[in-house]
C-alpha cells in the first residue's frame, strides 16, 4: 500500500509541476504575444498620426518640399520605403530636392528609380537623411550618427515643423 501511495503522490506532484511549468509557459508565450500586439498598434497609431498631419499639411496648401527649402536640404536620402517613404519620395519628385538614393534593410526587394542601399553599404554624403520608420527612429538615428556627419530627421519632427 505505501508503494501505491507514493505512485499516486509522485503521480500527482508530477502533474502539479507539468501544470505550473505549462501555466508559466503559457504566460510566458501570452506575454510576448501582448507586447508584440502593442508594438504593432503603436506602429499603427504613428502611423496614422503621421498621414493625418500631412493631410493637414496639404489641406494648407502646402508641402514639405518648403520644409526642405526652408533648411537649404537640396539633396536628401530616404530610411524606410514603406508607406511613409513611398510619398515622402513621391512628394519630393518633380521639385528641386534631388533624392539621391534610398536606405532600406530590404534593399535587394525594393524597385526605385534611384540606387537602394542597406544600412550598411556606404552612404554617399547629401544634405540630410530622413527616417520614415517613426518608431524606430531613436535606434536608426544612433545607428546612422556613428556613420555620417549630416543630419538625420525623423519624418515626423518635418511633419509638425512644416
Amino acid at each position: 500500500m505505501k508503494k501505491g501511495l507514493k505512485k499516486v503522490i509522485s503521480t500527482l506532484t508530477g502533474v502539479a509541476a507539468g501544470a505550473v511549468a505549462g501555466g508559466v509557459a503559457a504566460r510566458t508565450v501570452s506575454s510576448k504575444k501582448i507586447n508584440e500586439m502593442a508594438v504593432g498598434h503603436a506602429k499603427v497609431h504613428e502611423l496614422y498620426m503621421a498621414f493625418d498631419q500631412w493631410l493637414r499639411i496639404r489641406q494648407e496648401g502646402k508641402t514639405l518640399v518648403e520644409y526642405f527649402e526652408k533648411n537649404e536640404y537640396k539633396t536628401v536620402a530616404i530610411y524606410g520605403m514603406k508607406e511613409l517613404g513611398e510619398r515622402l519620395y513621391d512628394e519630393l519628385e518633380g521639385s528641386d530636392i534631388k533624392v539621391k538614393y534610398i536606405i532600406d534593410k530590404n534593399a535587394d526587394q525594393i524597385y526605385a528609380d534611384v540606387d537602394v542601399i542597406t544600412p550598411d553599404e556606404k552612404l554617399e554624403p547629401v544634405d540630410v537623411i530622413v527616417v520614415t520608420a517613426l518608431y524606430y527612429f531613436d535606434e536608426i538615428e544612433e545607428m546612422l550618427s556613428d556613420k555620417v556627419d549630416y543630419p538625420v530627421v525623423s519624418l515626423e519632427d518635418i511633419l509638425y515643423e512644416a
